[in-house]
């Protein structure tokens, strides 16, 4: 789904985040994230050659159907102006965004990093995972769209011949962006306590051999992505064979409107008047390919999901086995 580290042909080449805005992130979730709510928020910062900097960060307030008079581009404006004013960075270098098992890969997404992109050349979206984080390592990645993409976007020009002119697929839509954590003194002095409080049973839990139900809700997304994917070809199928049904039927009619014609010079009759073809055999309306991308984006995610989770649990097998051999 994503380009490799080395071939980014983006102008930021690294990111590194302040251990804070990580934490921010994560108390955010703790905060307004239930299961599968996903929680989002602004990244500040500022761009040092080809490194963002990311030094802070604030969330969207969570707001129901009730809320209508709320402004979130107001919002944003009045936050960044008080930071401002007490002489924190301010600028705005993307967002971040929660996910469920790896559920990222939508066109929400893909339209809210577009226009983020399109404004601030250097926007980057971070998704942050919670269960893979509670299983012991933290998962945090970020990602840009493709230039490839990005011009595809700005186009509007999602049709199965624009994306084919493009040479665009699932793996070159986004391109992932490697990430460097800066803990300052204080932060690392809050996780050394963060860490002393913490009791036994927490510390054990990150030993836990159990994967049944990760693994299984995860094959269950995995499942349901499919099963779109194959509803999105039989669509396809069905519109590749009315196109090519249409194109034998515009065929014959040439050929019994040539006949027609060639009885008429022998008769000495004046040719049947031209007429535009193309409407009478209006083309069938091809299916969006883009969602079939973002699809396959997907799935290829939960199987990269599936494989870094049963690597992390064959680990631990093997140290369990280890050390139940030592004893």
């Amino acid at each position: 789904m994503a380009s490799t580290a080395g071939t980014l042909d983006s102008p930021v080449k690294q990111i590194q985040i302040e251990g804070m805005v990580v934490l921010k992130i994560i108390k955010h979730y703790q905060e307004e994230g239930q299961g599968s709510e996903v929680v989002q928020g602004v990244l500040l910062g500022l761009v040092v050659e080809d490194r963002l900097e990311i030094t802070n960060c604030f969330p969207f307030p969570q707001h129901t159907e009730d809320d209508a008079d709320f402004d979130e581009v107001q919002y944003q404006m009045e936050m960044m102006r008080s930071l401002r004013h007490v002489n924190i960075d301010h600028l705005h270098v993307g967002w971040y965004q929660s996910t469920y098992y790896g559920s990222f890969v939508s066109r929400a997404l893909l339209d809210s990093q577009f226009s983020y992109q399109h404004a601030i050349e250097e926007s980057v979206v971070l998704i942050y995972d919670p269960i893979k984080t509670g299983q012991g390592s933290l998962s945090l990645k970020a990602y840009r769209l493709t230039p490839k993409l990005m011009e595809i976007c700005k186009e509007k020009d999602f049709t199965p011949e624009g994306l084919k002119k493009a040479n665009i697929g699932f793996e070159h839509m986004f391109e992932e962006v490697p990430i460097v954590i800066r803990n300052s003194h204080l932060i690392n002095v809050l996780m050394w306590e963060l860490e002393d409080k913490s009791t036994v049973a927490d510390k054990h839990e990150l030993l836990n051999l159990s994967s049944s139900n990760h693994l299984e809700k995860s094959l269950q997304l995995l499942m349901d992505r499919v099963d779109d994917m194959s509803q999105d070809i039989v669509k396809f199928n069905t519109y590749s064979r009315n196109l090519s049904k249409q194109q034998q039927q515009k065929h014959q009619y040439l050929q019994r409107r040539q006949q027609e014609n060639a009885q008429r010079q022998s008769r000495g009759e004046p040719q049947l008047p031209e007429e535009d073809i193309n409407k009478m055999f209006k083309p069938p309306q091809p299916p969006p390919r883009m969602d079939t991308l973002l699809i396959a984006g997907q799935v290829n995610n939960y199987c990269q999901n599936v494989k870094e989770f049963t690597s992390q649990n064959l680990g631990k097998l093997f140290m369990a086995e280890a050390l139940q051999g030592h004893n």
